[in-house]
């Protein structure tokens, strides 16, 4: 759901891809019992509007048919994610990460050209390993922030997402000032909170190599400063993170004198 993985970050973690990814669909891990009761189905990602272009998540149509002159052909086959899709009528689906064929498409419609590049097919399984793993952190920073609201709402769902990577948030640029880098990508989610839309901003950093579960973004997500009650929960983080450092560093200081 992007979220979108930027060019910039995969071609520093694959240095023979260039070009631009498409948009993601984030992930979030639920138990069976939760999809159970929320009697839900699989949701396309993207889907097919009048104007061809999905205004969840700002995607075309799904293309899985293999590039005129792909060298090799590619899975087609997608995984189903347990993030709650919230749909216009109500109902809830389930986000659907896009295929490696779908990825090599997407590339290809912005611009990359495969053959300027030592692209191998094991590099397209890895960047979509990196873009789930990526999606589903996201959405795991995202849940943090809606446990504040655990009683009014149990099951937060994913309404639209869209990528500005070169949009930097307000918090991003101030940074940047003081000296630190700028994020790679960002993104804003939009998330329904029990009928009450709630928009995160998500800003993506560069956290060096790629681990073994295939996340190296290190992310920076919070409620947009668009309402009293994001402000107000932003303040409560803020205080408890702070309250937390220092009953920390007092108890470390008493067992180590």
């Amino acid at each position: 759901m992007g979220s979108q993985v930027s060019a910039e970050a995969l071609n520093t973690k694959l240095p023979e891809m260039k070009g631009n990814p498409p948009p993601e669909c984030p992930m979030h891990n639920k138990d069976a019992k939760e999809k159970n009761e929320l009697k839900t189905k699989p949701s396309e990602c993207p889907v097919q509007h009048d104007n061809n272009i999905n205004p969840y998540n700002m995607m075309p149509p799904a293309n899985q048919q293999p590039a005129p002159d792909q060298p090799f052909p590619l899975p087609t086959n997608r995984q189903v994610s347990t993030i709650p899709r919230a749909m216009p009528d109500g109902s809830t689906e389930f986000w659907v990460y896009p295929s490696q064929q779908m990825f090599w498409n997407a590339m290809l419609r912005k611009g990359w050209r495969w053959k300027d590049d030592e692209i191998k097919e094991k590099d397209m399984e890895d960047i979509i390993k990196i873009h789930n793993a990526n999606n589903e952190q996201a959405w795991q920073e995202v849940l943090k922030w809606e446990a504040l609201h655990a009683k009014e709402c149990g099951h937060p769902r994913l309404k639209s997402f869209g990528g500005k990577a070169t949009d930097y948030s307000p918090r991003a640029r101030f940074r940047s000032w003081l000296g630190y880098e700028l994020p790679f990508d960002r993104h804003d989610w939009i998330v329904d909170r029990c009928g009450k839309d709630v928009r995160y901003i998500i800003d993506y950093y560069d956290g060096g190599e790629v681990d073994n579960k295939y996340q190296f973004a290190l992310l920076d997500v919070r409620p947009a400063v668009d309402s009293l009650e994001n402000v107000w929960d932003r303040m409560r983080v803020m205080y408890m993170r702070y309250r937390y450092e220092i009953i920390g560093d007092k108890k470390q200081n008493k067992l180590t004198n």
